[in-house]
């Protein structure tokens, strides 16, 4: 197979400044030497690296929200590329994916080069399952390798601060690393040092045993003084990606921290059939079960398709706004900004959706979801962008109802009018 494509605009070893520098950009609200800047410098520091191997936005609400047609062009923040590779099912004609996270750009575009280059779905499913397979990292020399642009190899085969290859991730369990992974790793110590093992939950035959074991081991945790001062610093929640910004939001929001991880814990935990929710597969048990529920895209069934359209889909280390300014207008059809907003000024966001209306094309539609219940867009963004768009409210309530990964305190739809 060819090597996977990239678009504008392309990262270079001397962009890595560039890029760092962009993120900082993104948190920062405060001065550098304020106590509130120093979160923010610290957050952009950790941001920089791994942070989701796998992406916590359910995919299957976001292709319901954004009703793809074939032929459509869509625009996406990358993050772990769960969601990106997922929309290929519907048929666009072409998804570009940005981050500001030249990690999360490596990951991706190693994510698109083994789909399209190990040997068949069993091989793909091994290296992206999670379990701790050896072999993978034969996979990766003898066929991931060879089809990578030269600087995400030189990422991939490129030593952490521990002495060891970053593809090494790949034979020794991919979903306990990053910060998600680190911080659910932290989850369960802590929570073995109260006697309850949060693996205990995978056993429940149905939903009303997962209620009886949440009830029972997981929400008396929350209550402990030790979870409580933990929860109530920021820097212990930038393991979720929860930027200061995203922790103020949430701290203002009617409740104690760790009321509010409560109760998205409860949600993940009891809403849905572990038959159908590999989120709490991750949460719970810190891996996927292969006969279980799993991403679209790692879903046998869906490997061929999946693969046949793996070209329509770009990696570019950028920021949404920075790539939407090149674009001609009315040229975009549906926008995924994840929670990023959460991170913004109101500057930021006015710019931001100065672009997204510009680009927009006839019917386009944008979803986004935030860390609290309301839109960050009320009372913040110009009348005279607001009025462009349709807040499908009551459709945003019941798809926010559906996600299962019940992280997020809101999820929103809007549609260009006219």
């Amino acid at each position: 197979m060819s090597s996977v494509p990239t678009t504008w605009p392309e990262t270079s070893p001397s962009t890595k400044r560039q890029a760092a520098a962009r993120l900082r950009s993104a948190v920062k609200r405060n001065s550098a030497l304020s106590r509130a800047g120093i979160s923010e410098r610290m957050f952009a520091q950790l941001f920089s690296g791994l942070v989701y191997p796998q992406i916590w936005e359910d995919p299957e609400v976001d292709m319901a929200a954004l009703a793809i047609e074939p032929g459509n062009h869509i625009v996406t923040i990358a993050s772990g590329g769960c969601n990106a590779v997922s929309y290929l099912l519907a048929d666009p004609a072409r998804i570009e994916a940005v981050d500001l996270n030249r990690t999360h750009v490596a990951f991706n575009r190693l994510k698109l080069a083994a789909l399209t280059s190990l040997p068949d779905y069993d091989s793909f499913f091994r290296f992206y399952g999670g379990e701790n397979h050896a072999d993978n990292l034969d996979l990766y020399h003898d066929h991931i390798s060879p089809g990578l642009d030269p600087e995400t190899r030189r990422y991939w085969e490129g030593r952490n601060f521990s002495g060891r290859r970053r593809i090494s991730i790949f034979s020794r369990g991919l979903y306990r690393h990053g910060l998600l992974g680190l911080f659910i790793g932290m989850g369960h110590r802590a929570a073995r040092l109260y006697g309850i093992d949060p693996r205990g939950l995978l056993a429940a035959r149905d939903i009303s045993e997962q209620r009886a074991f949440f009830d029972a081991s997981l929400a008396p945790l929350f209550e402990k003084k030790l979870i409580r001062w933990v929860t109530d610093r920021k820097s212990s929640l930038y393991g979720l990606g929860i930027p200061p910004q995203q922790y103020d939001a949430l701290a203002t929001s009617g409740s104690g921290m760790a009321s509010i991880l409560r109760s998205r814990l409860e949600k993940l935990a009891c809403e849905f059939p572990l038959s159908e929710n590999y989120f709490a597969w991750q949460a719970f048990g810190r891996r996927y079960d292969a006969s279980g529920p799993l991403p679209l895209y790692l879903q046998r069934g869906n490997f061929d398709m999946v693969r046949q359209r793996a070209d329509r889909l770009t990696i570019t280390n950028a920021s949404f706004g920075e790539l939407l300014s090149h674009k001609p207008d009315a040229s975009v059809d549906r926008f995924v900004l994840l929670d990023a907003q959460d991170w913004m000024s109101d500057t930021q966001l006015n710019e931001l959706w100065s672009e997204i209306s510009r680009t927009a094309a006839p019917r386009a539609r944008v979803i986004f979801r935030t860390a609290a219940a309301e839109s960050v867009l009320t009372g913040r963004l110009a009348d005279g962008l607001m009025q462009r768009w349709d807040y499908r409210q009551a459709e945003s309530l019941a798809l926010h109802a559906r996600d299962r990964s019940s992280i997020y305190g809101g999820f929103h739809l809007y549609v260009l009018r006219g």
